[in-house]
């Protein structure tokens, strides 16, 4: 994975999801598919900040959208029919959804209701929309993940302009999940689940994608990197299911830190918040937790805030 192990930093909790909220019947249609071990009853996912600096996460198999306040209590703030897997806010305050079960999907944050937005790639379903990100010139790009892995390497990387135009960039990856660009943005980091590895994903001046590569190859675990974040400097911290870690490397892919959870080894996703923007806070779906750890440079502004 790496040739020198990199610094470790601690991790805290900061909010833990309560017990009735995790009510989720454990044989539900989408925890069967799912890899033993995974969390049944509730699965956090998706943590973004909005411009008031509340933090709001979801709730895969409960279809809940979750308003955390500062004193790390969950106010569900949407429940629907749905599969809601990554979450992020448009500069206008809407949330925008990657629902697994509908596609995308956008949110009112003041009165809760959820709609569509984009079902359908043209006229065909969604494999299982995943994650998201904005960049800064509002094109929404999406991971379409499903099922698939190295046995089905068919999922695929979408880009919605902010005109409207849907274009699917890759339809070769073996589970895409978590994306974030890099700071010029002429560049998306693709979290490959089963691949256990983030591909370098290089922009063309015409929009379109070449030369796509492995970034960065991890081990171990039993889920692999899932959610991405990058923080100001252009440093890429990937959160890996089954390690219970979050890896931080820098912009040569050189490792900086290790933060270890001090809970469960599912650690799904995080971003970037506090005060000084200087704390990450990190999803830990086997025990319905927000962990939290402080470093050193603020997290990189996202599409909301800028």
């Amino acid at each position: 994975m790496f040739f020198h192990p990199p610094k470790d930093l601690a991790t805290s909790v900061f909010a833990r999801l309560p017990d009735e909220f995790r009510k989720a019947d454990p044989n539900n249609e989408w925890a069967r598919y799912q890899p033993k071990g995974s969390p049944a009853r509730s699965l956090l996912e998706g943590p973004s900040f909005d411009r008031d600096g509340n933090l709001w996460c979801v709730d895969l198999p409960n279809g809940r959208i979750y308003k955390i306040a500062s004193d790390g209590q969950f106010h569900v703030a949407a429940e629907y029919d749905g599969w809601p897997n990554g979450l992020k806010f448009h500069r206008d305050g809407r949330i925008f959804i990657a629902d697994y079960k509908n596609g995308i999907m956008e949110m009112d944050p003041v009165n809760g209701k959820v709609k569509p937005h984009l079902l359908r790639a043209n006229l065909a379903p969604f494999k299982g929309c995943n994650d998201l990100f904005f960049a800064a010139n509002g094109d929404l790009y999406f991971t379409d993940q499903g099922l698939t892995g190295l046995h089905d390497p068919t999922g695929r990387l979408f880009r919605l302009t902010a005109s409207g135009k849907l274009e699917c960039l890759l339809d070769n990856v073996p589970s895409p999940n978590g994306l974030v660009m890099n700071l010029a943005e002429n560049m998306i980091y693709l979290a490959v689940t089963r691949g256990n590895c983030v591909w370098r994903v290089p922009l063309n001046p015409d929009g379109g994608v070449a030369k796509v590569g492995v970034y960065i190859q991890l081990s171990g675990g039993w889920g692999g990197p899932d959610g991405l974040a990058l923080d100001a400097e252009g440093r890429l911290f990937i959160a890996h299911v089954g390690m219970a870690a979050v890896w931080a490397v820098d912009a040569l892919g050189e490792p900086v830190y290790r933060i270890r959870s001090c809970a469960e080894p599912h650690t799904t996703n995080m971003a970037f918040g506090g005060a000084d923007n200087k704390t990450l806070f990190i999803t830990e779906s086997g025990s319905g937790s927000i962990l939290k750890a402080q470093l050193d440079v603020p997290g990189k502004p996202m599409f909301s805030h800028l």
